[in-house]
């Protein structure tokens, strides 16, 4: 089975390589030229894209603040894209050239369970905007956003058909581009399984989210469930003849036995590895997001971890700086 490793946005070994530069509202609202304060915008989101391409690995999440207030209420006259196309073409040319796969991870406000309206439409307005950045791009429905469920409001089951009721009705160039993640207090593993059966979506199984929220399952149990949510319609949308778009999965460690839902700041390899080694035999190929806190500096201390194994055996054998193949 291969697997590639990629990480989540941020560097802490590049310096000054922040895709995530911003500016506050409350400075924008400062100056006295609106249309100045634009092209500072403009000029911090081409640093952002620009700091993106200096990022990129196999497997990359891009930061959803690329461009500063792009949906703030106040900024909807703005039309970020018009000044940004020529930016966010050398992303995607550069991602589509390298066959790297990137995907969005909208903010916890996001949310479709929701019974309030309001929040109902400033979540798919989020959502439209990252579908935005990503066609932006030139990519296609194989770059995704991945959410969760969202919020349980005291009904768990209702709030689970909420999901299914408001989500039915998105664009399908909105539902084409979403994954499903289960969570680490609310929507556990089998609850976010049933929904994304329930919807033809995709499911990223968070390995630690997992560990800490479940009913008593083990995580390779559901793994052949979760495998046949990567077949589906909505799944495999824009892959080309011939071609599978791998199930992904989320990595990371607790940060203590005190804390166990926080993150650490790198990946234990042997929970990882026992899990790998448990699907290995009925998954060709797996992408692996590591969500530690070290960004990039956890993926480059696992590869050294996972190459010190494989130069011992363990059925491991790393084939460069982000990917391995592992023997069941």
């Amino acid at each position: 089975m291969i697997v590639r490793f990629g990480y989540v946005a941020m560097s802490t070994v590049i310096p000054d390589c922040s895709p995530s530069k911003t500016m506050t509202m409350a400075s924008f609202n400062k100056l006295s030229d609106r249309e100045a304060g634009i092209r500072r915008l403009e000029t911090i989101a081409r640093g952002n894209l620009h700091n993106t391409l200096r990022l990129l690995k196999q497997v990359y999440r891009l930061t959803s603040k690329l461009i500063p207030l792009a949906t703030h209420p106040d900024m909807q006259d703005w039309n970020p894209f018009a000044a940004l196309t020529p930016d966010f073409a050398e992303v995607g040319s550069y991602v589509k050239k390298h066959g790297l796969r990137v995907s969005f991870h909208p903010d916890h406000f996001t949310v479709l369970s929701t019974p309030r309206p309001e929040v109902l439409a400033s979540s798919i307005r989020d959502l439209q905007h990252h579908v935005d950045m990503l066609n932006a791009m030139g990519l296609p429905a194989t770059a995704k956003n991945n959410i969760h469920i969202g919020g349980a409001y005291g009904d768990k089951p209702a709030a689970a058909a909420r999901f299914v009721e408001q989500f039915a009705v998105l664009p399908q160039v909105l539902q084409e581009r979403i994954t499903l993640e289960n969570d680490d207090k609310t929507f556990n593993a089998p609850e976010t399984l049933e929904v994304s059966r329930r919807l033809g979506l995709p499911m990223v199984l968070d390995i630690h989210h997992q560990w800490v929220n479940n009913e008593g399952e083990l995580p390779w149990e559901l793994w052949p469930e979760i495998l046949k949510t990567w077949q589906t319609p909505l799944a495999q949308r824009d892959t080309l003849p011939g071609e599978w778009l791998p199930p992904k999965i989320h990595v990371s460690s607790p940060r203590s036995p005190s804390d166990p839902r926080s993150h650490a700041d790198g990946v234990e390899p042997a929970p990882l590895l026992a899990f790998l080694k448990r699907i290995a035999a009925d998954t060709p190929a797996v992408d692996a997001m590591i969500e530690a806190k070290a960004k990039d500096g956890a993926l480059f201390d696992l590869m050294e971890a996972l190459k010190e194994l494989a130069e011992a055996g363990n059925g491991i054998k790393v084939l460069d700086g982000a990917s391995v193949n592992i023997e069941p």
